[in-house]
């Protein structure tokens, strides 16, 4: 079965070890088993063009930074990833296109691309071909999406480009609780999940299990957003 969108793919049911074990005590701590469910993804985040259909049909405000060379926003980028973007409005996009922003632990599952026990979501070896280069000083390195090669299941720029919201809230010590089957994150608290590390990160964020927490009404000039699916949906 497959979407009708094309710019979505199938990511298959499984179990896998979601996190990693650590000592310093890190949010992506400890590794444990989850399970999740079929659903569709986004093969690459969303774009400025997109997110600008968006907010001419709803008049919603367009993207903090819009216009904005050095950030690759505004329409003469149509092709780069939107960024400047709240959590609020990353989740009335995904409405608005009827899709859904992915779990966490869908997002995890869907950036390892099939992989057991490896780092990045093309390997346990971090190249720039394959995830994006940490800049150096102000140096923007934002890049049109789907230009490096995609992960096992077909997705694009899931170790860097730009930080990804996720529906998640955050909380530092979740995963000491988190259910197994298809977990949606604590029921409280303001901050919500970012995941997949930009073009502002080191190579230790662009890694799989990395996570970290922004408010959810946060703006910022590395973090967009990509979409995900029920399968029922799919209609």
């Amino acid at each position: 079965m497959s979407p009708r969108d094309s710019s979505m793919v199938l990511i298959p049911s499984g179990e896998f070890m979601m996190g990693k074990d650590s000592e310093k005590g890190r949010s992506f701590s400890p590794a444990h088993k989850v399970k999740v469910d079929s659903f569709f993804m986004d093969k690459h985040e969303v774009t400025n063009g997109e997110f600008l259909l968006f907010c001419e049909a709803t008049g919603h405000d367009l993207p903090e930074f819009w216009n904005t060379d050095i950030f690759r926003s505004g329409k003469d980028y149509s092709g780069y990833p939107v960024i400047g973007v709240s959590w609020g409005s990353a989740n009335k996009y995904a409405e608005w296109v009827e899709k859904r922003l992915p779990t966490e632990a869908e997002w995890e599952h869907a950036a390892r691309g099939g992989l057991i026990d490896q780092n990045f979501p093309n390997g346990d070896k971090w190249t720039k071909e394959k995830a994006k280069q940490g800049a150096t000083g102000w140096r923007n390195l934002i890049d049109p999406v789907g230009k490096y090669e995609p992960n096992g299941y077909g997705l694009y720029d899931m170790g860097g480009n730009v930080w990804e919201w996720v529906s998640d809230r955050f909380a530092e010590d979740y995963y000491k609780t988190s259910p197994s089957d298809n977990p949606t994150g604590p029921e409280g608290g303001s901050s919500r999940v970012i995941r997949s590390g930009s073009w502002h990160s080191g190579a230790m964020c662009k890694r799989v299990y990395y996570r970290k927490g922004l408010p959810g009404n946060w703006r910022d000039y590395a973090v967009g957003f990509r979409c995900a699916k029920d399968i029922g949906d799919d209609k």
